[in-house]
């Protein structure tokens, strides 16, 4: 039985409620949100085509070995997870198998509509239904939304089991996801869909009774010229492949034919997607040889593949972020102010719109494809992260520690600190980084563009807080 919240953003889906005198609700309600009901005919191909198991489920295959975490979580072990990886991999449907395969309420939130009001609502209610015997799934669409407030409700719940939270997100959670929360929980990360997955699973909405049909009862046959184009055109998102599939099959059957063939896919798939792939280059190549041609300092090249973004109707906020990407990883300090030109052409797309933003975008991209180039502030961030992620990086040293509440001078915080500005070149020798780090050098500048005299001063500061004089 399925039960629908009249609240914003909330679905539930377990036993339906009964009156005062234990009779059923006699309208049963229908599911809805992202885990809509794939046994409504009129849904999208990809909701009919939804994995009712875990065995149906088209790639992932590194988290389906016998005894991984998402067999048990299907089992009902409690646990609680995230989900992350790019749209259309599966994270939804694990959660909807999750729903089927075990006899506990769920209930599906959205981070776009739900606010704190509505998940402190659901943790009361699953608190409620935990006391009288039945477990609660929640499932989060889209957590990296979730403010920290959010965040925050969710976190008691999940350190006291009072529910399983499956949380889905396209982007990195260490980087929108609360620590504390993401320390309690398991973050399992899918990968895009190979090729092969993709054909296995056309080859499956052609032949399943929940998959494309003719009006007359027949399957639909898929030509190996219109297949290869739509593996080609979704980009490993299954969605976008079994969208593509379906409005394909309508394309034909509209012609009277049983056949699909690639005239059909590409009268039904967008012209920014066909234009892209017509030349059997994908939306993902395109880019990468953008961003390696300015890494290259090709600027001939990375004009040409901007040219061919903007003519196949590419957003040109996704190239303007890419750009500021590329200002911060490839460039870096030896041009450090080609990040403010490209900031300032987002914010130009953002404010003019196209055609006029086209001539903002190829500004950005002269300038970082010609500017002097540097990895150095992010090999030497990737450093520091691999230290922390190895356990290293002890206690802040005690002259460090925040002094300004009561009580902190007793621990000792803040005593012994120098400061800098009483000092000669406003720098002082003492210690900063936790004693198990003590003389790491992460940050090696070159000598490209400005970060030559940057590295000048790098290490003249480092002379300095050993406890060195200026040479």
């Amino acid at each position: 039985m399925v039960s629908v919240s009249n609240k914003p953003g909330v679905v539930r889906v377990g036993p339906v409620s009964t009156d005062l005198f234990g009779t059923p609700d006699p309208t049963p309600p229908t599911r809805g949100g992202s885990l809509g009901d794939a046994a409504n005919p009129q849904a999208p191909l990809a909701v009919r085509m939804r994995p009712r198991s875990l065995d149906e489920i088209v790639g992932q295959q590194h988290l389906l070995a016998p005894g991984s975490p998402l067999r048990r979580l299907a089992d009902g072990q409690p646990m609680s997870v995230f989900l992350w990886g790019p749209p259309g991999v599966g994270k939804t449907t694990i959660a909807s198998v999750v729903s089927r395969a075990t006899n506990r309420r769920f209930v599906e939130l959205s981070a776009v509509t739900a606010g704190v009001k509505e998940v402190r609502a659901e943790i009361e209610a699953a608190r409620r239904e935990l006391a009288r015997g039945q477990a609660t799934v929640l499932f989060v669409d889209e957590v990296h939304r979730f403010s920290k407030a959010q965040q925050d409700v969710l976190l008691p719940a999940v350190e006291n089991r009072l529910v399983t939270l499956i949380a889905a997100t396209t982007e990195n959670p260490s980087f929108s996801v609360i620590s504390p929360l993401l320390s309690r929980s398991l973050l399992l990360r899918l990968q895009p869909l190979t090729e092969a997955d993709l054909v296995g699973l056309l080859e499956r909405a052609l032949t399943d009774d929940r998959g494309v049909r003719r009006a007359s009862g027949d399957q639909f046959s898929l030509e190996p010229a219109a297949r290869d184009l739509i593996v080609r055109l979704s980009g490993g998102d299954a969605r976008r492949a079994l969208t593509y599939l379906e409005e394909s099959a309508a394309a034909a059957e509209a012609l009277g034919t049983g056949v699909i063939d690639q005239a059909a896919v590409e009268s039904s798939a967008d012209r920014a997607a066909v234009r892209y792939d017509r030349d059997g280059d994908q939306h993902y190549d395109i880019i990468s040889a953008f961003i390696k041609s300015i890494r290259g300092s090709d600027v001939d090249a990375a004009l040409h593949y901007l040219a061919r973004m903007l003519e196949a109707g590419e957003d040109p906020r996704f190239i303007a972020r890419r750009l500021m990407i590329s200002a911060s990883e490839d460039i870096g300090m030896a041009a450090s102010g080609v990040l403010q030109t490209c900031v300032a052409a987002a914010q130009a797309v953002q404010l003019l719109g196209m055609p006029e933003a086209r001539i903002t975008l190829a500004h950005a991209t002269v300038a970082a494809a010609t500017a002097p180039k540097s990895n150095a502030a992010y090999l030497a961030l990737d450093e520091a992260v691999a230290d922390v992620r190895r356990g290293k990086g002890g206690l802040v040293p005690p002259h460090l520690r925040d002094a300004h509440y009561a009580g902190a001078a007793k621990l000792g915080h803040g005593q012994g600190y120098r400061y800098p500005h009483d000092f000669d070149h406003g720098v002082v020798a003492q210690t900063y980084l936790p004693d198990d780090l003590e003389g790491t050098r992460y940050y090696r500048p070159t000598d490209h563009g400005q970060e030559a005299a940057i590295a000048d001063r790098v290490a003249t500061l480092r002379r300095l807080l050993d406890g060195g004089a200026v040479g």
